[in-house]
């Protein structure tokens, strides 16, 4: 009787250990996570590093401001005509 207390008591604390509360199931959930979130905030830091790049490049370049100023507001020197073609209509997928 002692004997099978035991193995059942053993099987009930193995049973908690890997499903319980705080169980390695939900600390292999929480480790995934816990890479995915460090990628996530990889990819956030090499994003700002590129923004600081480019703000230096602005904020050195006269030409890159100008360059910008050009193709994002479609800004003129005086006696400049500027051309603006619509946009292409958007594809639709072929139809079965």
């Amino acid at each position: 009787m002692g004997t099978v207390l035991a193995v059942a008591l053993a099987a009930l604390l193995l049973w908690h250990v890997f499903y319980g509360k705080d169980g390695v199931s939900v600390w292999w959930k929480k480790r995934a996570e816990d890479r995915e979130l460090r990628k996530e905030i990889d990819h956030y830091q090499q994003e700002n590093a590129q923004f600081r790049d480019r703000i230096q490049h602005l904020q050195s370049d006269p030409d890159a401001i100008q360059h910008q100023a050009r193709e994002e507001l479609h800004y003129a020197k005086p006696g400049e005509v500027i051309y603006t073609l619509p946009a292409p209509p958007p594809s639709q997928p072929p139809s079965k």
